[in-house]
């Protein structure tokens, strides 16, 4: 059997259901971060284990959660409130830690849905490393946090089914302020790579290693918001996903202004900090 980690924060909406997806498992976690709904009471009366701890950043957290939780079996299925197990993942994951014992971990697709549409062309990121030996297992990057594996990596075929607009464009709005926030101090503080690659950016056989430097020289170019938008619409072709894809581009696009904006008012007030000081 496998274990299964689920984080949380007022997720009374979203964590019945994914619950009934991982309803297979004789050993669900869920680590909460001190929820205010009855996110808890809910996952009691589901049948999961409970544990809590006050959140300071997404690394930090998720290596906690990991580190912390004692889990009945040695695979561990990593799951979000608002994502869905699908059936054939289930059965696929049952087949392969029985079979492939040199794996440390598995890379599974994630497929975002908007407006019931599936962003299968305007997603920018569908590969996410789920299925884990946890004691090989270690996240860093404080905001869009990596998974370092210490081992080999697989690769499922089944997808793992996402609903990042389940409670509406609203509370994904204010999600991702709180996201472009972490990710300007990030910018400012000059977190990644000092000098990033493009070569490595490009053809590094790590897929976390390749996004790191993406957004390294990515974070390094002018107008940015319009280059995501163009490079969502016309080259991943979003626009084949019809409506929701289209306005999900603009949505990442505002995303991409906002860290853009924030990025340079920390910028300004060091500026203005260091003038006074002289």
């Amino acid at each position: 059997m496998i274990s299964v980690l689920i984080l949380t924060k007022n997720e009374e909406q979203d964590l019945p259901g994914c619950l009934a997806s991982v309803s297979w498992s004789d050993d669900v976690h869920v680590f909460d971060s001190f929820s205010t709904d009855s996110t808890v009471s809910i996952a009691k009366g589901l049948g999961a284990m409970v544990a809590q701890r006050v959140f300071d950043n997404y690394a930090s957290h998720r290596n906690a959660a990991l580190n912390q939780t004692r889990f009945r079996h040695p695979w561990v299925l990593l799951m979000d409130a608002d994502e869905r197990c699908t059936s054939p993942l289930a059965h696929e994951i049952a087949q392969v830690v029985a079979n492939d014992p040199d794996v440390a971990a598995f890379r599974i697709r994630r497929r975002d849905y908007f407006q019931n549409t599936w962003l299968r062309h305007a997603q920018i990121s569908p590969w996410y490393i789920r299925l884990v030996r946890p004691e090989l297992a270690r996240y860093t990057r404080e905001i869009n946090e990596v998974l370092e594996i210490a081992g080999k990596v697989g690769e499922l075929r089944a997808p793992l089914d996402h609903y990042p607009f389940s409670k509406g464009i609203g509370h994904w709005l204010r999600k991702h302020d709180d996201y472009s926030t972490m990710e300007a101090q990030l910018i400012f503080q000059g977190g990644g790579p000092p000098d990033p690659s493009l070569r490595t950016a490009l053809t590094a056989r790590d897929f976390h290693t390749r996004r790191l430097h993406q957004k390294a020289i990515f974070y390094r170019m002018p107008g940015r918001p319009l280059l995501k938008w163009l490079y969502m619409v016309f080259i991943r072709g979003a626009f084949l996903d019809g409506r929701p894809g289209l306005i999900y581009a603009r949505l990442q696009a505002i995303y991409e202004y906002m860290i853009v904006l924030k990025t340079r008012e920390l910028r300004e007030r060091a500026a203005l900090g260091g003038h006074s000081r002289g």
